[in-house]
């Protein structure tokens, strides 16, 4: 059986079921699991010896929290991991997550004008702006950042859900908020190079052509059946499982 591609309400319970009481996972297990497994995909796909430079672009919530523990695992990686970060989650967690980065002397972006430098001074970038959460219409200044993304010569590997696709119909074009004077601009959304799936692949990311990674080497075996979710086998210790050699 081949695996399960599943909707935002699937995505949101398999979260809920996950940090229950009968689950029993917190939010900082499955981030710390998350973040790694993203780690791993970045040395598969793009290794340090080839691939050494790595700029995280991380938004506000969790997906941007996933980013920021895969930076600190790149670091240890031998990677040279920046992040760019226009504007950090106020939660706890996130800014725990974003200390333990500057305790490691990780570069830290804030400014366009510093992401524009950025992108063309890193040989791959993860992709941690939004997840399978993100609603439309788009907030600026992210309008110019997705489309700064979209130019860069350098890779991208996104995180679960390439930013600003739709969870269950892929890419799309997205309009930003009105501006003072009322404007709406129509920004399209890149394709990345490569894809790592989290817990359970989404229906938006079916088609996908690039390499495709899965990470969700936790998911309890009852709650896999339960949901017939027809996951794979992760090899030897891998985070990781590729799906684009499986599907």
């Amino acid at each position: 059986m081949s695996i399960r591609f599943i909707s935002q309400k699937i995505a949101q319970q398999i979260d809920e079921e996950l940090m229950s009481s009968s689950g029993a996972f917190s939010l900082d297990q499955l981030m710390e699991l998350a973040g790694l497994a993203c780690a791993q995909a970045v040395a598969k796909t793009y290794p340090v010896n080839t691939h050494p430079r790595v700029l995280v672009c991380c938004g506000p919530g969790n997906q941007g929290g996933d980013g920021l523990v895969a930076a600190r695992h790149l670091h240890h990686f031998r990677y040279k991991p920046t992040i760019y970060l226009p504007k950090p989650g106020s939660k706890d967690i996130y800014q725990r997550l974003l200390k333990q980065c500057e305790n490691l002397e990780i570069p830290v972006l804030k400014s366009i004008e510093e992401l524009e430098k950025g992108v063309k001074e890193t040989d791959v970038i993860l992709d941690a702006i939004f997840g399978f959460s993100f609603h439309p219409p788009l907030r600026r200044p992210f309008d110019r950042i997705l489309a700064l993304l979209g130019s860069s010569s350098a890779p991208i590997l996104s995180i679960d859900i390439p930013s600003g696709w739709d969870v269950e119909r892929g890419r799309q074009k997205l309009e930003t908020e009105p501006d003072e004077n009322g404007k709406v601009d129509v920004v399209e959304t890149f394709v990345p190079d490569a894809l790592i799936s989290l817990t359970v692949p989404k229906k938006g990311v079916r088609e996908f052509k690039g390499r495709h990674w899965l990470g969700g080497r936790f998911v309890p075996d009852a709650l896999a059946k339960k949901l017939e979710l027809n996951l794979p086998e992760y090899g030897g210790v891998d985070q990781v499982v590729e799906l684009s050699a499986k599907l």
